[in-house]
């Protein structure tokens, strides 16, 4: 996400400063150590301004979110939404999504959200694109076998590519709908989703189980770190 530059940016971090992990990777293995009670680990990758996000900590209380956001004037905003609304059952790192497998071990996570990714229509950007299996392979490595990746795009053709990414790998699709809200709205909403909806575009989305698989190995270079979220 990009946003203009705010002058006030790192005093309003600094009042968040009980939100924000400053060094992640020091709770690589023991994020639940955050909240010891908790019954599932969830990451958000992209959130955004964080509607989806604080929502989605609200009622789902005994649940540890990770919400990761590589603009930090997007996750200001998202953490003083959290905030406001007094959760204490998530956290925000801003990082690269490239940098999975340095901040969360082998099987720690339980569900993973990829909300409205950048589509990289260009066919050459194709490994950029959060559900290329490039990604995939890298999440598959830090969500629990049987745990799951919920996906959801406005853009039909990179449902359309992702959907075929996911069967590329072996990996089960369950639950797809290419018009999500077309009986009334489904779910908790990002900021981008009910603009989408108010406009009647329809929402692509689906859950995929995770599972290892085996790379190619012309596929296992990573997209360097400014080709990313």
């Amino acid at each position: 996400m990009r946003m203009r530059k705010m002058k006030n940016l790192d005093p309003r971090m600094e009042k968040c400063a009980a939100l924000r992990i400053a060094g992640p990777a020091a709770l690589k293995g023991n994020w639940r150590s955050l909240k010891p009670d908790a019954s599932a680990l969830w990451v958000e990758v992209g959130c955004g301004k964080g509607k989806f996000t604080a929502e989605t900590a609200a009622q789902n209380p005994d649940v540890l979110l990770i919400a990761v956001e590589r603009c930090r004037e997007a996750m200001v905003v998202a953490m003083e939404k959290a905030q406001a609304m007094g959760l204490r059952n998530v956290f925000y790192i801003d990082m690269d999504v490239a940098s999975m497998e340095d901040i969360f071990a082998g099987a720690e996570i339980d569900r993973l959200f990829i909300n409205f990714p950048d589509p990289w229509p260009r066919k050459k950007n194709a490994k950029r694109r959060l559900t290329h299996r490039g990604f995939l392979d890298k999440y598959c490595r830090v969500v629990r076998e049987g745990g799951e990746i919920h996906f959801k795009t406005d853009n039909a053709p990179l449902f359309a590519f992702s959907v075929e990414e996911f069967a590329a790998c072996g990996l089960t699709v369950k639950n797809l709908t290419d018009d999500l809200h077309a009986n009334g709205v489904v779910g908790v909403m990002t900021g981008y989703e009910e603009k989408f909806h108010t406009l009647g575009t329809p929402i692509h989305r689906c859950e995929v189980v995770c599972k290892p698989f085996l790379l190619p190995p012309e596929e296992k270079k990573a997209p360097k770190e400014d080709e990313t979220l």
